[in-house]
């Protein structure tokens, strides 16, 4: 059986950021899909539950805070350091 050759740093870490970035994005999808849907095609009462504002309330920081951390990761990943000439490969 034929071994792999093993991965670099870099590539491991290149794989995490791909990971972790495409499982928020995912959760980030879902959560704006299911409030989507939610206001959309549920039929909604007249007046709003306490539990309903509440979750709302939840709902829309974690909403926030999920773009922004998918906006860091990009941006970190953008501002790494290029390669000269003098570097190998």
């Amino acid at each position: 059986m034929k071994l792999r050759p093993r991965l670099t740093n870099e590539q491991i870490k290149a794989r995490l950021i791909l990971f972790v970035g495409m499982c928020i994005s995912i959760a980030f999808v879902g959560t704006v899909g299911t409030l989507l849907y939610g206001l959309l095609f549920v039929t909604q009462p007249l007046e709003q539950a306490p539990n309903d504002a509440e979750a709302w309330k939840i709902l829309s920081p974690l909403t926030l805070t999920m773009s922004g951390v998918l906006a860091g990761l990009l941006a970190a990943n953008g501002l790494k350091n290029k390669p000269t000439k003098d570097d190998p490969e």
